[in-house]
């Protein structure tokens, strides 16, 4: 029996200052991801110093919005839902929620797409969180 994705509320997510620029273009449709400036090397978590080589050149790209489910979770207790790590084509790699989605037939390498979906209760009052959806 197929388990589709269901409506959860997620929770609304702290928001430090420095990444507004994250979450403002977040509730724009897009997804932005760091880039160091000296090594070129794509990064996320946004941080303020590239994991990479320490520079604190970095700034925000635009990312795709798509690459492959590198691994996943699937809860079924309350309202079933889907959590993995989805590996960017940029190469980062983002903990991330599956959603809209036949929870039975996500797969290890299967191509996906960003989504946005806002957080918190029936009023959806929070920012807009970056999910993945099948491509």
């Amino acid at each position: 029996m197929a388990t589709m994705y269901q409506t959860r509320t997620m929770a609304i997510p702290e928001i430090q200052p420095e990444l507004t620029e994250f979450w403002d273009a977040s509730s724009e449709g897009k997804l932005l991801l760091k880039q160091c400036d000296d090594c070129k090397e794509y990064h996320f978590y946004p941080r303020l110093l590239c994991p990479f080589c320490h520079s604190e050149k970095t700034s925000w790209t635009e990312a795709k919005g798509t690459g492959t489910i590198y691994t996943y979770s699937v809860m079924r207790r309350g309202v079933p839902y889907a959590i993995g790590f989805v590996e960017l084509d940029e190469g980062p790699r983002v903990l991330t929620n599956l959603v809209d989605c036949d929870l039975d037939t996500i797969k290890i390498n299967q191509p996906v797409k960003v989504v946005f979906k806002q957080s918190g209760d029936e009023d959806h009052s929070g920012p807009f969180i970056p999910c993945f959806t099948p491509a």
